[in-house]
């Protein structure tokens, strides 16, 4: 028997397609600068996902990237969190403008957390396809120097066994391969509670990304501590 979250995550994942879909080859644009000028000792962090990280539906200042800015700089970490989610990217879109993102930066990030593959279970594409380009994005950023937190995210379960458990293997199995802190499912604990989503029921309103952020702040903390840095 399923639970009712697989049954939430069947109903309320497959509409995304439709409301986070953006024209095939449009071009990405530029990370969202903080609404503060960087100093020279902030931690600069890159949020690089899709409509999830973008905040769609929400106020700049209630997207994930800005919230968690406010809440690390509240916790005494000074960073700067860029917002570089585009709404539709699949893993693909966001593979061929990854390097545009990044040379498009002041400086080199110190730590990239990387939130892509949901659009790519909801065109059914082949989770081989996905694991390749979640991989190469994992292996640019290691390249570059760049430390990472993967967010990952749960497959419809009307998709069939199969693809679930190919799709889901992806996030813990790269974050193995590449030493990076993995939130298992961003939308964990808000995608059920309709309280804490739009009224789409896909994305999270400003409350829902609240507590999506209390969640991630201490892994981030975690990933951007000196230990884990040096």
């Amino acid at each position: 028997m399923k639970s009712p979250l697989s049954y939430a995550l069947a109903a309320a994942l497959i509409q995304m397609l439709g409301a986070c879909s953006t024209e095939p080859g449009a071009p990405a644009p530029a990370p969202t600068p903080s609404a503060t000028a960087e100093a020279a000792d902030q931690r600069l962090v890159l949020a690089f996902g899709d409509s999830l990280y973008a905040g769609y539906g929400v106020l700049p200042q209630q997207a994930f990237p800005y919230v968690l800015e406010q809440r690390l700089r509240g916790g005494g970490v000074s960073a700067s969190v860029r917002n570089a989610g585009v709404s539709g990217d699949t893993t693909a879109a966001g593979l061929r403008r990854l390097a545009f993102t990044l040379d498009g930066l002041s400086r080199k990030p110190d730590l990239a957390i990387v939130g892509l593959g949901g659009n790519d279970m909801l065109r059914g594409i082949d989770p081989a396809e996905t694991r390749a380009n979640l991989d190469a994005i994992c292996a640019e950023l290691q390249r570059r120097g760049i430390p990472i937190v993967l967010t990952g995210m749960r497959a419809a379960p009307n998709l069939g066994a199969d693809y679930v458990e190919a799709f889901e293997g992806i996030y813990p199995d790269l974050a193995a391969k590449y030493d990076a802190p993995l939130d298992p499912f961003f939308l964990d604990g808000v995608v059920t509670q309709s309280a804490l989503m739009l009224p789409d029921r896909i994305h999270p309103n400003p409350q829902g990304i609240e507590r999506i952020v209390d969640r991630v702040t201490p892994l981030i903390v975690r990933a951007l501590s000196p230990s884990r840095s040096s």
